[in-house]
């Protein structure tokens, strides 16, 4: 039998792109962003910048923390602008004075952010990077409980106690919401297939994010 493709083939055809794919983590988060005003762009010349117009730049994949990720650090920023107030998406950074000492509203931020991570039992996942970190790994379970008797630690509480209830209004409300449980949906997808996952990096001995709670 004579076999051959005849002209099914063509040598000079060029294959059409046509779509993109897209991460769906990025996707859920990128869509939240927008719903709120946020506008992300990626650059390797800084970690995460604010312009005070809605831009938020985030630094790209290959120069983030193993476990960092894009939802993780955009949930942080929408943190601090609740925190710091609905006023502060205008002012560059949420306000902050990035050179200065560390603000409470810093600490207040992150027990927000455990609080959210909570209602999906996501705290772990959605841990902030960096020098931070040390901080939010103490929470307590009651995000707005103390850790000590210092004024420090009651000041801290009461602005989170507060940036709490803004969070479930207009102009965070369901989206943030939506979009932590939408994660969480998307773990428990991935679950099954954990146990035969096997990473395409070399010597790579850190366990996938999607077991972190």
């Amino acid at each position: 039998m004579d076999m051959h493709p005849g002209d099914k083939h063509n040598e000079d055809y060029e294959r059409p792109v046509l779509s993109r794919y897209l991460d769906p983590i990025e996707v859920i988060w990128l869509s939240t962003a927008t719903r709120l005003g946020i506008h992300i762009r990626r650059s390797p010349l800084v970690f995460s910048s604010t312009d005070g117009t809605g831009r938020l730049q985030l630094s790209t994949r290959e120069h983030l923390d193993a476990d960092d990720c894009l939802a993780q650090m955009l949930l942080h920023e929408i943190c601090h602008w609740c925190t710091n107030g609905l006023e502060t998406f205008t002012e560059r950074d949420w306000g902050f004075a990035l050179d200065g000492p560390t603000d409470p509203r810093e600490h207040a931020g992150l027990r927000l952010q455990a609080w959210l991570a909570d209602q999906a039992g996501l705290r772990t996942f959605f841990g902030p990077t960096g020098v931070y970190r040390q901080y939010y790994d103490r929470i307590p379970e009651n995000p707005i409980e103390p850790m000590d008797s210092s004024e420090w630690e009651a000041h801290v509480c009461a602005v989170s106690e507060k940036a709490i209830e803004r969070i479930q209004l207009d102009p965070w409300s369901p989206h943030v919401n939506n979009a932590i449980h939408a994660t969480a949906q998307v773990r428990e997808l991935v679950k099954p297939f954990l146990g035969d996952y096997a990473s395409t990096v070399d010597h790579d001995e850190l366990p996938s994010m999607w077991d972190e709670r």
